[in-house]
């Protein structure tokens, strides 16, 4: 019976398994994140609300309808990229090299959400503009990631010329691949953040991974505080260690998956091989005769020395 209910689970299609996989990592994702922040949001909505009612009893001429009027221009000014410390303008989020920032956020499918096009031209332009370059991107970023990978190909070829180990080297390779992209897309990153948006190194280096892997939540955005200068060259950089970080991260999303599906089968193949023998065992098993031919076989075995 246990052979039977095995060889039926064996059955179950691959693609059911994967799902039932999928769907148990985001539900244990969503118990963890409940409880690791589930009582900091109640401690911040009681804080909020805390400090409204300080706020109404210090400005007494300030009544409710009021205080939303304020919200609402703090809203809108922080919508545009505008500062409401200080009285001067700024030229706002829609500049060229802010422009062309988020641009690269639309076809690299980050979406912050600090800056959308607010005008119908624009919301329609946007539209287009992602349908066709959406495409693009992914054909761009999958060439850039071939380069990549050939090029950590052919020194691998060249090394193992050299000393004659195959899996020593390509293992070397690969893991100096791994740390110099991380070094370049992610340690470095984190200390220019640091160093210009005033982010702690652990703010930094999360704000690094949300961006490359395109989740963009949009709580840390680089290069949109209206509080502070940055130089011209800063936009300039943002964008392309954008391009060239998601080509990177995505050859090591690549490189993960082909190990993962190695690894099912692997598992598949030698789970298949023990049903398999289990299977034929107990079909001999079963047979009587069998049985008896065997203890006559060994019986009747000379022995060699």
């Amino acid at each position: 019976m246990e052979i039977k209910e095995m060889l039926n689970l064996a059955r179950v299609p691959s693609i059911l398994m994967l799902g039932l996989v999928y769907v148990a990592y985001v539900l244990i994702g969503g118990v963890v994140f409940w409880e690791l922040e589930g009582d900091l949001g109640q401690k911040d909505i009681s804080l909020l609300l805390l400090n409204k009612k300080k706020l109404l009893t210090t400005y007494t001429c300030l009544n409710q309808e009021g205080l939303e009027a304020v919200a609402q221009v703090v809203h809108d000014a922080s919508k545009v990229g505008l500062s409401l410390k200080g009285n001067y303008t700024t030229d706002g989020f829609w500049k060229f090299t802010s422009s062309a920032v988020f641009a690269a956020t639309v076809v690299t499918t980050i979406g912050y959400g600090n800056m959308s096009p607010s005008s119908t031209a624009g919301q329609i332009f946007c539209v287009f503009f992602a349908l066709f370059g959406i495409p693009l991107n992914m054909m761009v970023l999958n060439r850039v990631g071939k380069y990549m990978l050939v090029i950590e190909r052919n020194i691998s070829d060249f090394l193992e010329g050299k000393t004659g180990r195959r899996r020593c080297t390509r293992f070397f390779v690969h893991l100096v691949s791994y740390l110099s992209g991380a070094a370049l897309f992610f340690v470095v990153p984190m200390i220019v953040f640091q160093q210009h948006e005033g982010w702690t190194y652990s703010q930094a280096i999360y704000y690094c991974f949300i961006t490359l892997s395109t989740i963009g939540f949009g709580d840390f955005v680089a290069d949109s505080n209206p509080d502070k200068h940055y130089p011209e060259w800063y936009s300039v950089l943002m964008a392309s260690w954008i391009f060239f970080g998601l080509a990177w991260l995505a050859l090591l999303i690549n490189h993960s998956t082909d190990i993962l599906e190695r690894l099912n089968t692997h598992f598949k193949q030698r789970w298949g091989g023990r049903l398999q023998e289990n299977k034929s065992g107990s079909a001999e098993g079963d047979n009587p005769h069998t049985q008896v031919e065997e203890e006559d076989e060994i019986k009747q075995r000379p022995v060699t020395q």
